[in-house]
């Protein structure tokens, strides 16, 4: 064993405490940053979890969302309470939008009574939409989503989508890419029990 003297000895006790208080003063700045790290990871994960669990598709009650319209007043989906509906998310400038209006449109004329049409734009003004409806005149509703908050609760990827939702809110179909009128009817019919 090696002998210390004094001096030494003296030496390696203020080195050992100078560590220890070291220790405590980084124990004092990682305890709080650790702390706010689980804190913040926990927050970033029950966040993910709450949006994540708005996410609706085939077979889910369809989200009840509140949107503008043409006329500057709002409508909800619970106004169509009760009715097997059509919802079409669109764009003005989408070709494939464009060859489809038409077919909408005569939807809208023949069935939109009894099964309604709701005509989502996604994120363009009112003015492009009225533009729009001058070549395709259209008996639809037409409404607004800006930011795309329900386009992204309804997994909406592109233009045109198109959605059944039956009497009892349910979403019955979701289909990608333009429709005609005669495929429409059909769908609305084989959920309008």
């Amino acid at each position: 064993m090696n002998n210390l003297n004094p001096k030494e000895s003296e030496q390696l006790i203020d080195d050992s405490q100078q560590l220890q208080n070291g220790n405590s003063k980084t124990k004092k700045f990682i305890r709080p940053l650790v702390l706010v790290l689980l804190i913040g990871m926990f927050g970033y994960f029950a966040y993910g979890m709450i949006h994540q669990s708005k996410k609706t598709d085939t077979g889910d009650k369809a989200y009840n969302f509140s949107l503008p319209n043409l006329d500057g007043s709002t409508t909800k989906l619970s106004d169509y309470k009760g009715k097997t509906i059509v919802i079409n998310y669109f764009a003005t400038w989408c070709e494939p939008c464009k060859e489809e209006a038409p077919e909408l449109a005569q939807y809208a004329k023949d069935y939109g009574k009894k099964y309604p049409l709701i005509m989502i734009d996604r994120g363009e003004t009112k003015d492009d939409v009225k533009e729009f409806l001058k070549k395709n005149k259209s008996t639809a509703t037409f409404l607004f989503d800006y930011n795309a908050t329900v386009g992204k609760i309804y997994n909406v990827t592109g233009q045109p989508e198109t959605f059944i939702i039956d009497r009892d809110g349910i979403i019955r179909e979701h289909y990608n890419g333009p429709l005609s009128e005669g495929q429409i009817y059909d769908f609305v019919k084989k959920y309008d029990k």
